[in-house]
């Protein structure tokens, strides 16, 4: 992962938070009004902030439906494919045969969701890899980043 400085953040990645300062005397606090203004624009930058950009969204979703739908429908199709075999006497199959296949399936479909999520590029103005395994690991690395962040965040806000 390149160094914070080196490149700007996204606009739905969770902002870098500096030392907390200290406060250096109480100010009376705002009429409602005011602080109404400042909610409703505070609100509405996190809020434009936060959400993914419909490019990068319509991006995962066709990734998601690709790495996720392949091998959840090869899932239920297998119930199927197994089930003519067996009583066309193609084949014997066991039961467990049917049901290791079939778990392994739906396995790779779950995995496939974060997987096509995560092998995405979350930049608007580039497309990313048809695999995506650089995409993934840039995300994820990001992704670790944000936990590590979030979690030093709430220990050092149980410390105070």
């Amino acid at each position: 992962m390149p160094p914070e400085s080196d490149r700007e953040p996204l606009p739905f990645e969770p902002r870098q938070k500096s030392k907390k300062k200290k406060k250096a005397k109480a100010t009376p606090p705002p009429t409602a009004s005011v602080r109404e203004k400042k909610s409703d624009s505070r609100s509405k930058r996190n809020a434009n902030s936060s959400a993914i950009p419909e490019v990068v969204s319509q991006r995962m979703i066709r990734r998601m439906a690709l790495m996720c739908g392949i091998p959840t429908g090869l899932g239920l199709s297998s119930f199927f494919i197994f089930y003519a075999a067996v009583s066309q006497g193609w084949a014997e199959i066991p039961p467990q045969l049917v049901f290791y296949a079939t778990l392994g399936l739906f396995g790779l479909g779950f995995f496939g969701l974060s997987y096509g999520v995560l092998s995405t590029s979350w930049e608007e103005d580039r497309p990313g890899g048809w695999i995506g395994w650089q995409e993934f690991t840039l995300n994820a690395a990001r992704l670790l980043q944000g936990w590590r962040t979030a979690r030093q965040a709430a220990k050092e806000a149980k410390e105070n």
